[in-house]
C-alpha cells in the first residue's frame, strides 16, 4: 500500500496495533493446518458441551476432504453449504477448500425461491446441507441437477444425553424423524462422507490467490450476487482482525459464534479469526440467551463479536438471573448501528471494551474499527483497519475528494477487497476503479483524526438483524399477492439501532387488501427477516419524471404518517 496520501488515523490506533499487516503466502488450508499443529490438544468447538480439540477437528476435516473427492469434488468446483452454525459447517468449509473448491455459503432458513436464484447463479452440484432442508433441495427444478446431496444431522455433533434426549419415544419426537428420514432419501449421510481415510498429502492444495467463497451480498442494487472472495482477502482479514486486539493470548481465548457463519461477518470472526488465534469457538446453531448464558457458565466468553440487541438481551437477561460476564476482554459489533446507550451498558457490566466496526461482504468483511483503548470514538464506525486505506469522495465524481467534516461516498482499499462478482463483469466495473479504490455506496463523514461517520446509504439496502435485505426482492414478492399494483420498500429506524422493514403498497383499482393476508403471502416467498414488519396503504407512490419510485420520499410519508 503507498503511503503518499495522508493518514490522520495512524496516531488513534491501540499501544501495540501495527499500521500494516504481513500479506500471507499461504492459503486458509495453511492456516488451519498450523493451528491443528500449534495447539493440537486444546479445545477447537465446543457445541451443547461436546468438545471437539484442534487435533480431532484436523482428522475430520482430511476425511471429509478424501470423502468430497470420492464424489468428485475437485478443484475449481463450488460446493454449497446450507448449514446454520455446527462443527460438520466447520469441518465441511475446510474440507472443500482443502480440495481447491470454493465455497459458497447459503442461509438455511431461505426460501426454495430464494435458494433457487442463487443455485441458478453459481451452478454448484454438491451440497452439504441441514437434514431438514435437504428435501427443498431435492424439490429444485430439473435445470438445478444436483450430482450429490450431503446430509447433516445436527444432533450426531451433541453430547450423548441430548442425543438420547431428543430420541425419546414420544409419538410427535417419532413422526418428526419419520418424516426427516424420508426427506433425506437419496441423500448421502454425513457420516458415511467422513468414514473415509484422510486425504493424501499429494492431492493438490489450493494457492493464496484461489478463490475460495463465493459470498452472496445484494451489493448496489437489486437481486444478490457473489462476490468472489480469494484465500488471501480472508486470510489477510484474519490477520488484520488479531492485530487490531491488543491482548488476545493464542490458544486461551473463548471466542462465541452466535453470529451464522452463512453470513460474512460470522464467517471472519469464526471460521478464519476464531481458528487462527487457536481460540476455543462456542457454537449456537442460532442466538437464544438461555443457551448462552448456560454455556457462559461452562465456559465464559472472552471474544465475543455480535449485533446491538444480542449486547442488549445478554446484559439484560444476566442481570436479571445473576450471570458473571466479566470474562468479555473483547466484543465487537458490526452490521447495523450500535447505540451508545449499548456501550454504556455492556462495559458496565463486563468492565471490557465494546466498539463498532464498518464492512461489506466485499471487504471479507471487516475495513474499519475502532480502537480498542482509550482513543475509541464511540458514536463513529473507527477508523482504517492495518494495511487499509479509505478516502471521503464525490459520489458523482470520485476522483474528488471531500474536505474534512463534508459528506461523500466511502472509497476502500486493501488486500482484504474482494476481486469482483461472479460471472458479473459489468457490475464488478462499477465499483471496482483502476487504481484499486473499492466504492462502498455508503456516504459517509470522515473528521481530522480519521474517524468514519455513516450518514446515509447510495445503495438503499436495509440492515435488519444484522442482515441486509434489498428492497427490490421484496417488492417482486409484494407485488405477486393479488390486487397489489405497486409496492415499494424501505427501512424504517427501530429503538435500539438497525431498521424494520416496512411496506408501502397501492391496490390495483377497486381491490380490497387484507395487509395481514399480504404479510403472510411474503412469509411464504421470503425468509423471516426479509418479511415487512408493517404494510401500509398509498393510493400511488411518489416518482420520478420517469416513473422510478422515489423511496426515499416513500419512507419520509410513512415517517411523518406514524408522527
Amino acid at each position: 500500500m503507498s503511503t503518499d496520501r495522508p493518514r490522520p488515523w495512524l496516531s488513534s490506533y491501540a499501544d501495540s496495533v501495527p499500521e500494516t499487516v504481513d500479506i500471507p503466502t499461504g492459503s486458509l488450508v495453511d492456516l488451519i493446518e498450523e493451528s491443528v499443529d500449534r495447539f493440537r490438544r486444546k479445545v477447537a468447538l465446543e457445541f451443547f458441551g461436546a468438545e471437539t480439540t484442534y487435533g480431532e477437528l484436523g482428522e475430520q476435516i482430511e476425511r471429509a476432504a478424501e470423502g468430497l473427492r470420492r464424489l468428485g469434488v475437485s478443484a475449481g468446483d463450488r460446493v454449497a453449504l446450507v448449514l446454520p452454525n455446527c462443527p460438520q459447517h466447520v469441518v465441511a468449509f475446510y474440507a472443500v477448500l482443502r480440495l481447491g473448491a470454493i465455497v459458497i455459503e447459503h442461509n438455511p432458513l431461505y426460501t426454495p425461491r430464494e435458494l433457487r436464484h442463487q443455485f441458478e447463479d453459481h451452478g454448484a452440484r454438491v451440497a452439504i446441507a441441514w437434514d431438514r432442508v435437504v428435501g427443498e433441495l431435492q424439490g429444485m427444478p430439473a435445470d438445478i441437477a444436483f450430482e450429490h446431496i450431503v446430509s447433516v444431522d445436527l444432533t450426531s455433533a451433541m453430547p450423548f444425553v441430548k442425543r438420547a434426549a431428543l430420541r425419546l419415544p414420544l409419538p410427535r419426537i417419532r413422526a418428526t424423524r419419520r418424516a426427516l428420514t424420508a426427506k433425506v432419501t437419496g441423500a448421502t449421510r454425513w457420516a458415511d462422507l467422513i468414514d473415509a481415510p484422510r486425504i493424501r498429502s499429494s492431492v493438490p492444495r489450493p494457492s493464496v490467490t484461489d478463490p475460495a467463497l463465493l459470498q452472496y451480498t445484494s451489493g448496489t442494487t437489486g437481486l444478490p450476487k457473489g462476490a468472489v472472495l480469494t484465500h488471501l482477502n480472508l486470510r489477510v482479514n484474519a490477520l488484520q482482525g488479531r492485530a487490531w486486539v491488543p491482548g488476545l493470548v493464542e490458544g486461551r481465548e473463548t471466542v462465541y459464534g452466535v453470529l451464522p457463519m452463512f453470513h460474512a461477518y460470522g464467517l471472519t470472526l469464526c471460521l478464519t479469526f476464531a481458528m487462527s488465534i487457536g481460540a476455543r469457538l462456542v457454537l449456537f446453531p442460532k442466538f437464544d440467551v438461555d443457551l448462552v448464558l448456560a454455556a457462559a457458565k461452562r465456559h465464559p466468553p472472552t471474544f465475543l463479536p455480535a449485533v446491538p440487541p444480542i449486547y442488549d438481551r445478554l446484559v439484560r437477561t444476566a442481570a436479571e438471573r445473576g450471570v458473571d460476564l466479566s470474562s468479555a476482554r473483547f466484543a465487537i459489533s458490526g452490521a447495523m448501528n450500535l447505540p451508545i446507550a449499548t456501550v454504556e451498558r455492556w462495559e458496565e457490566a463486563t468492565g471490557g471494551y465494546l466498539v463498532e466496526g464498518y464492512g461489506l461482504t466485499e471487504t471479507s468483511p471487516v475495513a474499519l474499527g475502532n480502537p480498542i483503548g482509550p482513543s475509541r470514538k464511540p458514536g463513529t464506525v473507527g477508523v482504517p483497519f492495518p494495511s487499509t486505506d479509505a478516502r471521503v469522495v464525490d459520489p458523482e465524481d470520485p476522483t474528488q475528494d471531500r474536505p474534512i467534516g463534508e459528506p461523500g461516498e466511502l472509497l476502500l482499499r486493501g488486500p482484504q477487497v474482494f476481486s469482483g462478482y461472479w460471472r458479473k463483469p459489468d457490475e464488478s466495473a462499477e465499483v471496482l476503479l483502476a487504481d484499486g479504490w473499492f466504492r462502498t455506496g455508503d456516504i459517509v463523514t470522515m473528521d481530522e483524526d480519521g474517524f468514519v461517520t455513516v450518514v446515509d446509504r447510495i445503495k438503499e439496502l436495509i440492515i435488519t438483524g444484522g442482515f441486509n435485505v434489498a428492497p427490490s426482492e421484496v417488492e417482486e414478492a409484494l407485488r405477486s399477492f393479488p390486487g397489489v399494483k405497486e409496492a415499494a420498500v424501505v427501512g424504517i429506524p427501530r429503538a435500539g439501532g438497525g431498521e424494520d422493514v416496512v411496506a408501502a403498497v397501492v391496490p390495483q383499482p377497486g381491490a380490497t387488501l387484507d395487509l395481514e393476508a399480504v404479510r403472510a403471502h411474503c412469509r411464504s416467498q421470503l425468509t423471516a427477516y426479509k418479511v415487512p414488519r408493517r404494510v401500509v396503504l398509498l393510493d400511488e407512490l411518489p416518482t420520478t419524471l420517469i416513473g422510478k419510485v422515489l423511496r426515499r420520499a416513500v419512507r419520509e410519508r410513512i415517517l411523518a404518517s406514524e408522527g
